[in-house]
């Protein structure tokens, strides 16, 4: 009889282990990558180039936090206009990321005449898959969507950013309903 509780509680046991060690592999399975492209900043000055991505992937890292996903940044800067499919599959490979996102940040100034009142952005975004295909794609004016009239450049990446982000996750639950979100 003792011989059968401490069998039968040994199977317990390693039952228990082996289900709970698959439940962890489901878990990560679920974890998707994300590789994240420097933006493409029009106009083309240097200056802005810097605190514009800083602006960008605060916001980028902010809204991966609460996610399940990772984030990986590529200090590369891929045309948005003209992208290689190529080029993206390479990238995704060498880097182990299942999705990646190309952006461009266009400044405007908002104004009457000679007085500029502030710099306005329009955040563009295209999400392509670890293949190379496009599978969505977003445009954020923070001018037109949040009737922001005062303000600096910086909190304008930021709102346009945030509004890109949430448009493609947007596109992308309607386009997959069954897959979870990005």
């Amino acid at each position: 009889m003792r011989k059968i509780i401490l069998f039968t509680t040994v199977t317990t046991f390693l039952l228990i282990g082996i289900t709970s060690v698959q439940a962890q592999k489901n878990a990560d399975d679920k974890i998707k990558k994300v590789l994240y492209f420097n933006p493409e900043v029009e106009p083309d000055i240097d200056e802005i180039k810097e605190p514009t991505n800083n602006a960008f992937f605060d916001v980028v890292s902010d809204s991966f936090s609460g996610r399940r996903n990772k984030m990986l940044r590529a200090e590369v800067q891929v045309p948005f206009d003209s992208i290689d499919r190529q080029t993206i599959m390479d990238y995704c490979v060498n880097n182990d990321a299942d999705f990646a996102i190309v952006s461009k940040v266009r400044y405007f100034k908002v104004g009457i005449g000679k007085y500029v009142f502030s710099n306005q952005v329009v955040v563009s975004m295209k999400l392509f898959a670890s293949d190379g295909n496009l599978v969505t794609e977003s445009d954020y004016d923070t001018y037109r969507k949040n009737m922001r009239l005062l303000g600096s450049s910086v909190n304008s990446v930021k709102i346009g950013t945030e509004g890109a982000i949430r448009d493609i996750l947007k596109k992308l639950r309607k386009l997959k309903p069954n897959e979870a979100e990005l």
